[in-house]
């Protein structure tokens, strides 16, 4: 099965694989925060429309909420986040996602950037 990686404007990414999304912060969001010390991730089955706080990240130098860029039910969280934060700055895209929902409504990643557009839109903040 294929998977597709669409990004915010928060900087957060969704990786869709069929019905399920899973969602992090991206490289350059991490590398923003600077080293995570803490993540604060939602209960499962909990459900979430696009733009709701899904989880929140704590490093040295802040705190910053990570919304969900679709909507669906949390199927899934990377509990492994609780005791080793710093997955997130080793490996953002990687181990470090946070959560993973059923995505009720697929059209809302339609208006999400795709890396291209991604990597453009942070060259555009330096």
């Amino acid at each position: 099965m294929s998977s597709e990686v669409k990004y915010t404007e928060d900087h957060e990414y969704v990786r869709i694989e069929g019905d399920v999304a899973t969602i992090g912060i991206s490289v350059y969001a991490q590398e923003q925060l600077g080293d995570v010390v803490y993540v604060e991730l939602p209960e499962v089955g909990k459900s979430l429309g696009k733009g709701d706080e899904a989880a929140v990240v704590e490093s040295v130098k802040a705190a910053s909420e990570v919304s969900t860029p679709v909507s669906g039910d949390v199927i899934e969280i990377n509990g492994e986040l609780e005791t080793t934060p710093g997955t997130v700055n080793e490996d953002a895209m990687g181990k470090g996602w946070f959560l993973k929902v059923k995505i009720s409504d697929a059209s809302e990643a339609d208006g999400l950037m795709d890396e291209a557009a991604y990597n453009t839109f942070i060259e555009g903040l330096a």
